[in-house]
């Protein structure tokens, strides 16, 4: 009979940390996002499909850390081709204009990003390059209910590869899944 009674306040204990856990909206989290990607290096442009893959921890209903990995995009011709991807950790801050995790909401972003950048060009083999760079963004969407969200992502990385100025801009949908 104790056994009984203490696995019961064990259960309904383990219940109402899981409920003040999603009250104050803290949590992990897993992001898939998937858009555009404009890419410019000293000067000249192109522009991919860009994804990323990211999860973290929430530590109340704003601020959370992530990290990930992104596929910035890749462009080739007949002389050549380069693609860049990195892992990046950061910090994300959201603001709901509502109850935390639910309605409308703005976003930001922060962090580093460790790039490489894979060059080939016809004729003279193949390079790769890696450099760690900052990236920032800002977003905005819509939290459906306290374990599911959407939303318009704007990011922007400085890349150093080869001492080359490379900026990236990608523009992504990014569905999210919080537990």
């Amino acid at each position: 009979m104790n056994k009984t009674l203490a696995l019961s306040i064990a259960l309904a204990l383990g219940g109402f940390s899981t409920t003040a856990m999603a009250a104050n909206g803290a949590g992990m989290f897993v992001r898939g996002e998937v858009g555009n990607s404009d890419i410019e290096v000293d000067g000249a442009d192109g522009s991919d499909t860009a994804f990323s893959l990211r999860g973290g921890y929430y530590f109340n209903s704003t601020i959370a850390i992530e990290g990930f990995y992104s596929n910035l995009g890749e462009d080739s011709d007949s002389t050549g081709s380069a693609e860049i991807d990195g892992f990046g950790l950061g910090v994300t801050g959201k603001r709901n204009f509502t109850d935390p995790h639910h309605g409308f909401y703005i976003s930001g972003r922060a962090g580093v990003i460790r790039t490489t950048t894979d060059v080939s060009v016809t004729g003279f083999g193949r390079a790769e390059d890696s450099s760690t760079d900052p990236y920032f963004g800002v977003g905005v969407g819509y939290d459906f209910s306290p374990t599911f969200g959407l939303g318009l992502n704007y990011d922007f990385i400085k890349a150093k590869p080869f001492d080359a100025d490379v900026d990236v801009r990608t523009f992504t949908l990014g569905i999210e899944a919080r537990f």
